[in-house]
């Protein structure tokens, strides 16, 4: 069966009413979540529509018309929102709520990582491999290291500790897989990679944080103890 990708559905309910828990003034730079009631930047947020049969949608690029009702990017405010009727008072309306959406969400949100990496890639804004990431750390600190989950410890270590001799602000990103990682750079497997700093990065930055929000980012703890 095809899945199914809803952040593409042209068909949505408009609703303009206000309840503090739909859509906000859009120049405002923070949303607040219809579970917890925090204040926070629309990076840290999901937005969600309602499709004309009472779907509840993930509207992970932010564009579908209509009433959006936001929860923080969390697998456990999501379930929450599911559980405790949340979406149904944002929307104010019957709602209907796929099953499994925190993994459909994930799916969603893998693959916006995927396609920005491929976009930066195309743009000559990320590379990937161990040779060619050594030798763009001597050209200037990046947006990200990217390190497959799944990947060796001893080459990642051997990259994060060359960056981390050069700069001193130094991103990992690697809750992806090797064949995740393959998929933005057209190969089978992609153990180590870097994102150039700029606008790509930036967007990169955002899907890969609401992503973490949905899995394990295992850089996190990868390199605590050597660090100090």
């Amino acid at each position: 069966m095809t899945e199914p990708h809803p952040e593409s559905d042209p068909r949505l309910i408009a609703d303009n009413a206000e309840d503090g828990l739909g859509e906000e003034d859009a120049s405002s730079p923070e949303r607040q979540c219809a579970v917890t009631r925090e204040r926070l930047p629309k990076a840290a947020m999901l937005r969600f529509v309602l499709s004309p049969d009472g779907v509840v949608t993930p509207d992970i690029l932010e564009r579908l018309p209509g009433r959006g009702v936001w929860v923080k990017a969390e697998r456990g405010a999501v379930d929450l929102a599911a559980k405790k009727g949340a979406f149904a008072r944002g929307f104010k309306s019957q709602v209907t709520i796929p099953e499994g959406l925190s993994g459909l969400i994930e799916r969603l949100l893998l693959k916006r990582c995927v396609d920005t990496l491929s976009l930066a890639r195309k743009a000559g804004q990320a590379i990937c491999g161990f040779d060619q990431v050594r030798d763009a750390l001597r050209g200037g600190c990046p947006a990200f290291l990217l390190e497959a989950a799944d990947g060796a410890e001893d080459g990642r270590s051997k990259v994060y500790f060359l960056a981390k001799a050069l700069y001193r602000d130094v991103k990992v990103a690697g809750a992806l897989s090797a064949p995740e990682l393959g998929m933005a750079f057209g190969r089978d497997r992609v153990i180590h990679g870097l994102v150039r700093r700029g606008a790509i990065a930036e967007t990169w930055g955002v899907a890969y944080g609401r992503l973490t929000g949905f899995r394990e980012a295992p850089e996190l703890t990868w390199f605590q103890e050597t660090d100090g």
